[in-house]
């Protein structure tokens, strides 16, 4: 069956780093662009960054553009979110998402992980 297993996260202290990683299984993962979300309490999900399916391509949302990068790895399933320069405001659970678009759209949720930013 389909899988997005996030981890990777945890509690860390103002300016510090972190990286989740997201295993996928059950679909073709290389044909998927792939994406991070996060969501704090009281606050709709927003999306933080997204990957192409061949990884040449990169977005981010401006609130951690220059502090945090996606990468994947198509031949191991996965894909990569390093947080750098951490801060309260990224305090939130992450999500990874995955999404094929041809003529229809299919996509896939994680459960996620817990990132706290906290001294």
């Amino acid at each position: 069956q389909v899988q997005l297993v996030e981890s990777g996260g945890g509690l860390v202290q103002p300016g510090g780093s972190l990286r989740l990683s997201c295993a996928a299984s059950g679909f073709v993962f290389s044909v998927y662009d792939m994406s991070w979300y996060r969501q704090a309490p009281g606050k709709e999900r927003e999306l933080v960054a997204t990957i192409s399916s061949a990884g040449n391509s990169t977005n981010y949302a401006d609130s951690v553009k220059g502090r945090f990068t996606i990468s994947r790895d198509n031949a191991k399933n996965t894909v990569a979110l390093q947080m750098n320069s951490l801060n309260s405001e990224d305090t939130a659970g992450y999500y990874c998402h995955g999404r094929y678009f041809n003529n229809f759209s299919v996509e896939y949720w994680g459960r996620g992980t817990q990132v706290t930013v906290s001294s």
